[in-house]
C-alpha cells in the first residue's frame, strides 16, 4: 500500500527521508534478513515486545546510539540491530523505528555497559494469541525520526492510548501466512540469549531476555540507573574523596557537574542521586583498586566522568571536599558540609575543568520493578543443552577475564623492570599524606617549579607546574545564554536545512 504523503506533516516527512535514507545505507552494507537461502518474508510471523539485556566492552565502539553519519568505529546499537537482522528477529528494512528501538541508559565513546536495557519488538515463534501478528514495513504510519532517539534527553514518551501505538511504524497484517505448508505451532520461544550471540562479535553479549508488556520503555520503565568508575588509590586520598561524595546524595542542579550540549536545549539540570559510595574494590596500597558507585534516577551528558574528575582533585589535596557542594550551588540552596564551614559562593556558570577518562567508566545496571520484567536466558527448560549453553558464555567472559590478569602481571614486570634503571619521582599527592600545599611543593635542583600530573582515572592525567583552583577559573556563558545562541546559530541553520528538505520534498509529490 502507497503512503498518502500528502497527510503527513513536515516532521514525518523528514523523519521518512531519513528513514529511506538508512535502508538505502543497510542495503549496502549487505543487511538483508532475506539474503541467501530460500526467501524469508518477516510479514508471515508474529511479533512480540522483549527487553534485552547486555553488555559490552566500550574501548571498542564509537560509543552506544546509533548514528547516521559514519563514525571511525561502529556504535554498539549498530552492530547489535545487525545482528537482530541476521538472525530475521527484525525486520532490517524498517529500522530501528520499525521495532520500536528504545535504550535504558546512552553510554559514550569508551564507556563501558555490564547491563545495558533495549526494549523492542522482534520475531517470535509462539503463535497469534501469545504474541501479535508481524508488521508490515510499508504502512502509512509515518515513522519516528532516528536521529532524534540518538538524545536521551529530547525523546518523549509514546502515547500507549493511540491506534496501534504498541506496536511502532508498521500496520497489522490480517491474512494468514502464505505458506501452506508451515509447521505446527510451537509451544517454546527462540532462544533470543543463544542465537545473538552466536552472530555477535565477543565485545558485545546478550545475558537474558524478558517478555515485557506492549507499552513497556526501557528509557521510561527505569527506576534507576547503577554506574561504577573504577580507580586505583595512587595519589589519592579515598577517605577525603568519600566526605566530599556526600554531597552529591539527593536532587541537586548538576550544570556545573555535566558538560553542556546546546542542541539538546536542556532548562532543567535538577537529578536525583540516591547512593555515591566509595568503596574498596581489590588490593591494597598504591595498588588498590576502588570503585565510586554511583545511584540517580537519570544522569546528564558526561554527568558522572565530571563528578570524579572533581573528586579526584579532592583525593589529591588540590580542591577541598567543600569544592562539590560549592559547584552545586547554582541558585544559593546548597548547605554546607560542616556546620563550622565557611558559606557557599553561588557558582551559576561552570568554571573550565577537563572530565575524567572514560576508560574506568560502566553502566553497571539499569534496574526495572520485577512486575515489568522476568529475566530469563531461554535455556531453563533446555535440559543439558541449555546449561551448556549459559556454561559456554559463562566460559568465554571468565577466559577474558583470565587473559586480563596476565596481561596486569605482564604490565607490573615491566614496570618492576625499569624501576631498574629509571627511579619513580618524588611524590607530591594526595596532601594528606606527603604534607604539602601547592605553594610549599619543593623545587627541582634546577630551581624550576615540578611539573605536577593531577589524575584523570584510567592511567591518565593533566601535567602542568601550577594548579588554578576551580572556584577561580575562567567560566562559561549562563545555560540560557548558550541555549538562544545555538537557535539564533546551528539552530536556524537546522531548520532551514529541515524546510528545504520538506519544500523539495512537497515538489516531488
Amino acid at each position: 500500500m502507497s503512503p498518502n504523503y500528502e497527510t503527513w506533516s513536515k516532521q514525518d516527512l523528514i523523519a521518512r527521508l531519513t528513514e529511506l535514507e538508512l535502508r538505502v545505507k543497510r542495503a549496502k552494507r549487505g543487511v538483508s534478513p532475506g539474503a541467501g537461502g530460500r526467501p524469508f518474508h518477516f510479514k508471515d510471523h508474529t511479533v512480540r515486545k522483549i527487553a534485552v539485556k547486555f553488555c559490552y566492552s566500550g574501548w571498542e565502539y564509537n560509543g552506544l546510539a546509533y548514528q547516521i553519519d559514519p563514525t571511525p568505529l561502529p556504535t554498539v546499537e549498530e552492530v547489535l540491530f545487525q545482528a537482530f537482522a541476521k538472525a530475521r528477529l527484525v525486520d532490517a528494512e524498517a529500522g530501528l523505528d520499525g521495532c520500536g528501538w528504545e535504550r535504558c541508559g546512552r553510554t559514550d565513546v569508551g564507556v563501558s555497559a555490564a547491563g545495558q536495557v533495549v526494549s523492542l519488538w522482534a520475531r517470535s515463534a509462539l503463535p497469534v494469541n501469545n504474541t501479535k501478528p508481524a508488521l508490515e514495513p510499508d504502512s502509512d504510519v509515518p515513522t519516528s525520526n532516528l536521529a532524534s532517539s540518538s538524545s536521551a534527553e529530547l525523546d518523549a514518551t509514546p502515547d500507549v492510548d493511540q491506534v496501534s501505538s504498541d506496536l511502532p511504524s508498521f500496520d497489522l497484517v490480517d491474512e494468514p501466512p502464505s505458506n501452506s505448508s508451515a509447521p505446527p505451532p510451537r509451544t517454546e520461544e527462540l532462544h533470543y540469549v543463544s542465537i545473538l550471540n552466536r552472530v555477535l562479535p565477543p565485545t558485545i553479549r546478550v545475558l537474558a531476555w524478558s517478555p515485557v508488556s506492549p507499552d513497556f520503555s526501557a528509557r521510561f520503565n527505569c527506576q534507576h540507573r547503577h554506574y561504577k568508575y573504577f580507580f586505583t588509590a595512587h595519589d589519592l586520598d579515598t577517605a577525603i574523596m568519600q566526605h566530599a561524595a556526600t554531597a552529591l546524595v539527593g536532587e541537586h542542579d548538576f550544570r556545573n557537574l555535566s558538560k553542556l550540549d546546546p542542541a539538546k536545549q536542556i532548562t532543567d539540570f535538577r537529578r536525583r542521586i540516591m547512593k555515591a559510595d566509595i568503596v574498596l574494590v581489590s588490593g591494597q596500597g598504591d595498588n588498590a583498586v576502588y570503585v565510586l558507585d554511583l545511584v540517580g534516577s537519570a544522569f546528564l551528558y558526561h554527568q558522572v566522568r565530571h563528578i570524579m574528575a572533581v573528586l579526584f582533585l579532592v583525593g589529591a589535596g588540590l580542591e577541598s571536599p567543600s569544592i562539590v557542594p560549592t559547584l552545586l550551588n547554582v541558585t544559593g540552596s546548597e548547605r554546607p558540609l560542616s556546620p563550622t564551614d565557611p558559606p557557599l559562593p553561588i557558582v551559576d556558570r561552570k568554571p573550565e575543568y577537563q572530565m575524567a577518562d572514560a576508560l574506568p567508566l560502566m553502566l553497571w545496571d539499569c534496574a526495572f520493578a520485577d512486575s515489568d520484567v522476568r529475566w530469563q536466558t531461554g535455556d531453563e527448560n533446555n535440559g543439558d543443552e541449555g546449561a551448556r549453553t549459559k556454561g559456554d558464555l559463562y566460559h568465554q567472559l571468565h577466559s577474558v577475564h583470565q587473559r586480563s590478569l596476565i596481561h596486569t602481571t605482564l604490565e607490573a614486570h615491566f614496570l618492576e623492570a625499569t624501576a631498574r634503571y629509571h627511579p619513580p619521582p618524588p611524590r607530591y599527592f594526595p596532601f594528606s599524606t606527603t604534607g604539602l600545599t601547592t605553594s610549599t611543593i619543593p623545587l627541582l635542583a634546577n630551581k624550576e617549579p615540578p611539573v605536577l600530573g593531577v589524575p584523570l582515572g584510567g592511567g591518565t592525567y593533566r601535567r602542568g607546574v601550577k594548579y588554578v583552583p576551580i572556584v577561580l577559573r575562567k567560566r562559561l556563558d549562563h545555560v540560557e545564554d548558550a541555549n538562544a545562541r545555538w537557535r539564533t546559530g546551528k539552530g536556524s541553520r537546522r531548520i532551514e536545512r529541515a524546510d528545504a528538505v520538506y519544500n523539495e520534498t512537497i515538489n516531488d509529490e
